[in-house]
């Protein structure tokens, strides 16, 4: 647990927190460190979890899957993310999306009642972790309110432009990497591959964007 202190510094969750104070936090939490193999699951849709899991190494993918085993990509999250909040919280009955590592990673779970009653100790620092919480909580409502302006979209041609111009935003140049692979874009913006490759040659050939690979820059 040690070797990741620096990063839980970091991470949004433990905001304002001091690093002295951390490791009795974690003690607190009852916090423990998994390891995972790439594509190895770490939810599976149906489950019912009580922990919150942080990307410590890695990467995890979030994918809703339908009775006909049709993918859509919900998020990719690499070292540094929260997933499953959201679930814990609202006491979800039953996960209705899967975990998966989508590389060699180490995922920390936190027990999510522990961060909503606090310990018998009163330690002065579990109102900044409730707090920090919350927030996290909002601004997963704002990215997945940005992820249905996307689908909104009546096209695919304007789902592609909707995203890839919120992703040059987000990286403040016309030129970046988006974290998918073409499939994986064409799950998580719930459209035919084919289409969408087809969509993005058509774009080039207007020269509105040049592509290679996961690489994009908007002309």
């Amino acid at each position: 647990m040690k070797k990741y202190l620096h990063l839980l510094k970091s991470i949004a969750l433990f905001e304002n927190i001091e690093e002295s104070d951390l490791l009795t936090l974690l003690l607190c939490l009852s916090a423990r460190v998994s390891h995972y193999y790439k594509n190895q699951a770490v939810f599976v849709n149906g489950e019912k979890i009580t922990s919150i899991g942080i990307v410590l190494s890695g990467q995890v993918q979030i994918v809703k899957e339908d009775y006909y085993g049709n993918r859509c990509i919900v998020a990719n999250l690499d070292k540094g993310h929260l997933f499953g909040e959201t679930f814990v919280f609202a006491n979800t009955k039953t996960l209705p999306v899967s975990v998966y590592s989508t590389a060699e990673s180490d995922i920390l779970f936190i027990n999510y009642h522990k961060i909503i009653t606090p310990c018998s100790k009163a330690c002065h620092f579990h109102n900044k972790l409730i707090y920090n919480m919350l927030h996290i909580l909002a601004m997963k409502n704002i990215t997945l309110n940005q992820k249905i302006e996307f689908m909104s979209k009546p096209t695919t041609r304007e789902k592609l432009l909707a995203y890839l111009s919120y992703e040059a935003q987000k990286a403040n140049s016309n030129s970046f990497h988006i974290p998918f692979n073409r499939q994986e874009l064409a799950d998580y913006l719930s459209v035919n591959r084919s289409a969408m490759s087809a969509e993005l040659c058509k774009l080039r050939d207007d020269k509105i964007l040049n592509f290679n690979r996961n690489w994009f820059e908007l002309l």
